[in-house]
C-alpha cells in the first residue's frame, strides 16, 4: 500500500513529501488507523486540509527515545491523545484486572498502551525535547479529565490532567474547529487564551468566569464535589455555557466556553477528507488492529447525544446537541466504501452514539442551548423534542440502493422510547429496520428492570422496552425473519443491590425469555454522574444517600447472579 496516502509516520515518509520538518506531530495511544472513526486521524486530516504538515507517532515506547524522536520536533505543536478509549478503561476491567486484549493495538495484545497515556506521552516528549513546542492534550481521556475528577483506579479525586501532565494546553470535545484556530494562532504568534474549547493554566484567572470549588475543596468535601460537578456539567453547551475556572494550589485551571459546533456543511467536509480506511503499513506490519474490522465498513452519521445516561461520558465529550451529516454526504461515503477491494457488500453500521437520533433536534435547544433544569428524554420524552424517524428511514432506503451494497445494518444501539414517541413515523421506521437492517440481532440498552436503579441511571422504565419488543417481534415475524433483540445490562451500578439483580434475572427470564451471557460490570467513568454517585454515595439530584456496592467480590457477585447457569451457585442475600 502507498504510504504517501497516509499522514507520515517516519522521517523517510516526511522526506518523500519534500518536507524538511513537520508543523504538528500527533502522539496517540492507538495504532494509526486512518479512519473518520479515529480521533487522531480526524484531527490530523483537518489540520492537513488547513495547510499544515502533520505526522503521527502511534503507541510510542515510553522507555526509549527511538519512537518519540522519529519525526523530529514540530514547528508549532505536539498533539497528545490517549486514543479512542481512556487508557485506564482500555487497560483494566471494572474489577481492576489487567485486560489482555486491545482492539486498537497491532495484533490485539494489550502491551503497548501505558497507564494514564496522556501523562506518560507528555513526560516522554519533555524527556527528549527540552523547551519544546507547546504540548496540547486532546481526545476523550483529556476531555473527561479536564477538571478535578473522581478516578476509580486511584479511588480518589485527581487534579485536572493538565496539571498532572504538565502540558501547555488542553482542547476538549471534538476539537475540529478549535485545533485549527490554535495552530493558526501559534503560527502567527498570537495569544491563544481566547480560543473556545481551550483549557490552560494561569496564576490570575479571568474575572468574568464561573469559579468552581477548588481541587482542594472537592478532595475533602463531597458536598462541594457534587456542587462542582453540577456546575461543570451544565456548562458544556456552546450557546449557553460560561467559561469556568478552578483553583489548584496557587494556580488556576481555566476552561474557555465550548467550541461552537460544526455546521452540517462543515461536518460533511470533515468526512470527505481522504481517509484511507486502513491501518498504516508501518503499524500493520506489526499486526492488524481488530477495531478496523468493524469501522472499515461502518458510517458515522451524527455526533452528540441527548440520552444523557448517568453512566455515559458522551454528553460531556461530544455534547448534548445532536448534529447530523447530510444524506448526500453519507451516501457518498457508502459509495466510496462499496469500491474498497475487500468490501463484501455489507455496511456494518450507520449510526452514532444512538442510531435513531439522526435527523431531528429540539428547536428550542438549537436556538438557546440545552435546558439547565431538565433533560430531553428523561424521565419522559420532552414535548418540545418531537422525534421523527422520517429522515433516517429515507437515508437507509437510499443507502441500500447503492450499487455493490447488499445490506446496510444498524449496528448502533436504538432508543426504543424515541421510536414509541414518534407516533407518525416510528412504526414505519421499525418495520424498515426489522425487514432490511438487522443482522440477526438488534441492540437495545435497557440496562436494568428495577425502577430505583433505572432512576439512578437516568433510564426509562421497562414498560417501553416491553412495548418495543412486542412491535419488533411482530414486525420480524411479518417479514418472515427469525431475529432477536440484544440487551445491554449493567450490574453494581449505584442504587443496585443483589436483590435488584435477582429481580432483573427474573425479569429477563419471564419477560424477555433470555438467559443473559453478556452483563457489564459498572465502571465509574471520569466526569459522569454515576461516578459522582459512586464516590459520594449520594444521589446528586435528590441529595439523599444512595446504596453503592464498593466491595469487589460483592460487585462480581451481582454480575454472577445474571450470568450463572441455572442450578449453579447459591443465592446470596
Amino acid at each position: 500500500m502507498d504510504t504517501t496516502a497516509f499522514l507520515p509516520t517516519t522521517l523517510k515518509e516526511v522526506k518523500q513529501r519534500g518536507w524538511d520538518a513537520l508543523d504538528v506531530v500527533l502522539v496517540s495511544g492507538d495504532s494509526y488507523i486512518d479512519s473518520p472513526y479515529i480521533g487522531a486521524a480526524v484531527i490530523g486530516r483537518v489540520l492537513e486540509q488547513a495547510g499544515y504538515r502533520v505526522g503521527i507517532i502511534a503507541q510510542p515506547d515510553i522507555a526509549s527515545a527511538e519512537d518519540i524522536t522519529r519525526l523530529g520536533e514540530p514547528r508549532l505543536l505536539w498533539g497528545v491523545t490517549g486514543g479512542s478509549v481512556d487508557s485506564m478503561v482500555a487497560n483494566y476491567t471494572a474489577s481492576r484486572r489487567k485486560r489482555r486484549r486491545d482492539d486498537y493495538t497491532p495484533g490485539g495484545v494489550n502491551d503497548r498502551r501505558p497507564n494514564r497515556a496522556v501523562i506518560a506521552y507528555t513526560n516522554l516528549i519533555q524527556r527528549f525535547f527540552k523547551g519544546t513546542a507547546p504540548i496540547v492534550l486532546g481526545g476523550i481521556e483529556a476531555s473527561l479529565r479536564r477538571v478535578a475528577h473522581y478516578d476509580f483506579w486511584d479511588d480518589a479525586i485527581r487534579r485536572s490532567i493538565l496539571f498532572d501532565a504538565k502540558a501547555d494546553y488542553l482542547l476538549y470535545g471534538m476539537a475540529e474547529r478549535s485545533v485549527v484556530q490554535l495552530a493558526d494562532s501559534l503560527k502567527k504568534r498570537e495569544d491563544v487564551n481566547h480560543i473556545r474549547g481551550l483549557c490552560y493554566i494561569t496564576k490570575e484567572p479571568p474575572g468574568d468566569y464561573l469559579e468552581l470549588p477548588s481541587y482542594e475543596q472537592v478532595s475533602e468535601d463531597k458536598k462541594a464535589f457534587i456542587n462542582m460537578f453540577h456546575a461543570f456539567y451544565k456548562n458544556n453547551e456552546p450557546l449557553n455555557a460560561r467559561g469556568l475556572v478552578q483553583q489548584h494550589g496557587h494556580r488556576f485551571l481555566v476552561q474557555n466556553k465550548p467550541a461552537e459546533y460544526l455546521s452540517q456543511a462543515e461536518m460533511d467536509a470533515v468526512y470527505a477528507l481522504p481517509y484511507q480506511r486502513a491501518q498504516h503499513p508501518y503499524y500493520e506490519d506489526q499486526g492488524k488492529a481488530r477495531a478496523l474490522e468493524t469501522i472499515r465498513f461502518s458510517i458515522n452519521s451524527q455526533h452528540g447525544c441527548y440520552g444523557e445516561c448517568n453512566f455515559c461520558s458522551i454528553a460531556v465529550h461530544e455534547g448534548r446537541t445532536v448534529r447530523w451529516r447530510s444524506e448526500g454526504s453519507i451516501a457518498a461515503e457508502a459509495e466510496l466504501i462499496a469500491q474498497l477491494p475487500d468490501f463484501k457488500g455489507y455496511i456494518l453500521d450507520v449510526g452514532g452514539p444512538t442510531a435513531n437520533m439522526y435527523g431531528f433536534e429540539c428547536p428550542i435547544k438549537l436556538k438557546e442551548g440545552a435546558c439547565q433544569d431538565k433533560r430531553c428524554i428523561y424521565p419522559t420524552v420532552c414535548g418540545a423534542l418531537k422525534p421523527t424517524h422520517k429522515r433516517q428511514t429515507a437515508l437507509l432506503k437510499r443507502l441500500r440502493k447503492i450499487p455493490g451494497v447488499k445490506k446496510v445494518f444498524v449496528g448502533s444501539g436504538i432508543r426504543y422510547d424515541l421510536v414509541l414517541e414518534d407516533k407518525q413515523h416510528g412504526d414505519a421506521y421499525l418495520k424498515e429496520i426489522a425487514r432490511h437492517h438487522v443482522s440477526g440481532q438488534l441492540k437495545v440498552a435497557p440496562e436494568h428492570s428495577e425502577d430505583g436503579v433505572l432512576k439512578a441511571m437516568g433510564k426509562p422504565g421497562h414498560a417501553d422496552l416491553l412495548a418495543f419488543k412486542r412491535k419488533f417481534d411482530q414486525f420480524s415475524k411479518d417479514a418472515g425473519k427469525e431475529q432477536y433483540l440484544t440487551y445491554y445490562l449493567i450490574a453494581a451500578h449505584p442504587g443496585c443491590t443483589q436483590e435488584h439483580m435477582h429481580s432483573l434475572r427474573k425479569f429477563t427470564s419471564r419477560e424477555l425469555h433470555i438467559s443473559p451471557e453478556q452483563v457489564q460490570l459498572f465502571t465509574p467513568l471520569p466526569s459522569t454522574y454515576s461516578a459522582l454517585m459512586y464516590h459520594t454515595k449520594v444521589d446528586p439530584f435528590t441529595k439523599k444517600p444512595i446504596f453503592v456496592e464498593k466491595d469487589a467480590g460483592k460487585r462480581e457477585r451481582q454480575k454472577q447472579i445474571m450470568t450463572r447457569k441455572p442450578g449453579r451457585g447459591k443465592r446470596n442475600h
